[in-house]
């Protein structure tokens, strides 16, 4: 077996070249997006992890892994990259958002005093959405058009410029992650109480699907295209 990640190897580095580890280190609770420049065999002894088995498992499903292409997003042009995130990840996040407004509000409305910590779901879920919805629209607005622009003209100014909001956009992820967990830990890591209605269960699945499909977000931009700028 070839050893092409080692306990050195960064979280981040690891999902740029193995997409699909993604699911892996969701399982495990192991951050690759805002933590994504940790290595592997820090975060593994951290969660009290047994490093050699999950390494040994990394590089196992990476040998076997199908002969499908995947996309270099390492390499693809900018505005490929911009249009990709729009598309997929800002068009869905938006979609999931505007789903579960009506969920959270109808499960914290009919269940929330009997489950007291869908008040804390409620109050969180919504100053998430809040954040996403302006960070979206300022990605959309201020940033990305400055990255378009570079890719086109290769003009360093408005390359400063975009590099100048990086922090910016990185802080908002940070502040992101962080309500995700205290959504996930305000639902015991979406258990799905055993009386639940289909409304309530169907709640816990969006919000899980929202925070998967976020962390995956953050990681594209934290580690592949602010990377390349």
């Amino acid at each position: 077996m070839n050893t092409i990640f080692t306990e050195d190897t960064k979280t981040g580095d690891i999902i740029i070249k193995f997409p699909a580890a993604s699911k892996l280190f969701k399982e495990y609770k192991i951050d690759f997006c805002c933590g994504g420049n940790r290595p592997i065999g820090e975060v593994i002894k951290s969660l009290q992890l047994e490093e050699k088995d999950l390494i040994k498992v990394l590089n196992i499903m990476y040998e076997q892994m199908q002969a499908t292409e995947e996309v270099d997003w390492m390499n693809i042009p900018l505005t490929d990259l911009v249009n990709h995130i729009i598309s997929h990840y800002h068009a869905q996040t938006r979609d999931l958002l505007e789903e579960l407004s009506a969920f959270v509000s109808k499960v914290y409305r009919v269940h929330g005093e009997r489950d007291t910590h869908l008040k804390e779901v409620y109050t969180q879920f919504f100053l998430l959405k809040d954040e996403l919805e302006q960070h979206l629209l300022g990605e959309e607005q201020r940033i990305f058009p400055k990255i378009m622009e570079y890719d086109l003209n290769n003009s360093l100014e408005i390359l400063e410029e975009a590099r100048a909001e990086i922090s910016i956009l990185e802080e908002e992820h940070e502040g992101a992650g962080d309500i995700l967990k205290k959504i996930r830990q305000a639902t015991e890591d979406y258990s799905i109480p055993v009386n639940a209605c289909n409304t309530y269960r169907l709640t816990y699945l969006k919000l899980e699907e929202l925070e998967s499909l976020t962390f995956d977000h953050i990681h594209l931009e934290n580690n592949v295209l602010f990377r390349r700028l």
